[in-house]
């Protein structure tokens, strides 16, 4: 995955039609379930590194210095 943002927003975009695509198709529903999660962790952090971007450039800082957090951190922001 690309750090910049139109890399990100490529990748969500990628990660949500795959999402898209288990949710219609058959198969085993354990594999899914499984594949499901782990795409839905991944859209997770994507949005997040995004959101991070935003706010160092929003308060002149360096949106590459933004980092991937693991799935247990961002997952830990829903309310």
């Amino acid at each position: 995955m690309s750090t910049t943002d139109k890399g990100i927003l490529d990748h969500i975009s990628e990660l949500v039609d795959e999402e898209h695509r288990l949710l219609t198709e058959r198969g085993d529903p354990q594999a899914k379930h499984a594949r499901l999660k782990h795409v839905s962790e991944q859209l997770d952090q994507c949005w997040d590194l995004l959101r991070q971007r935003r706010a160092k450039r929003e308060f002149g800082e360096d949106p590459d210095s933004a980092q991937v957090r693991d799935p247990r951190t961002v997952e830990s922001y829903r309310g």
